[in-house]
């Protein structure tokens, strides 16, 4: 459990296209075996610790001829931002993903006191 003290706490979210490989035949689409797709994603502003990040496949275009084979993670994750990650194996064919996050932390507030 992450627990909070008397700080504010910053909620952010986004959603972001992964990949789209079917257009242009891309190893998503066409390849089989394991695969993985990441894209970085910064928070507008800099969390004061590392937040809690929930993510989840919000479109996904998938052949349906074999079985869904499918991994969505968050990874790295650190005050500034964090790695969205997509994986697949075997002979699934995916041909588009986008994620939703969101990220719920600790924030800096105008009245905390800065002592180096």
């Amino acid at each position: 459990m992450k627990t909070f003290q008397t700080h504010p706490i910053g909620i952010d979210q986004g959603e972001v296209v992964l990949f789209s490989e079917f257009a242009d035949g891309g190893d998503m689409w066409t390849g089989e075996g394991a695969r993985e797709r990441s894209t970085a994603i910064k928070f507008s502003q800099a969390f004061r610790s590392v937040p809690v990040v929930q993510i989840g496949v919000s479109l996904w275009d998938v052949d349906t001829s074999s079985a869904l084979r499918a991994e969505v993670k968050a990874e790295d994750i650190s005050p500034e931002g964090f790695k969205a990650v997509f994986r697949t194996w075997s002979d699934t064919r995916i041909a588009r993903i986008r994620v939703s996050w969101m990220a719920i932390g600790e924030v800096s507030h105008e009245d905390d006191w800065n002592i180096s």
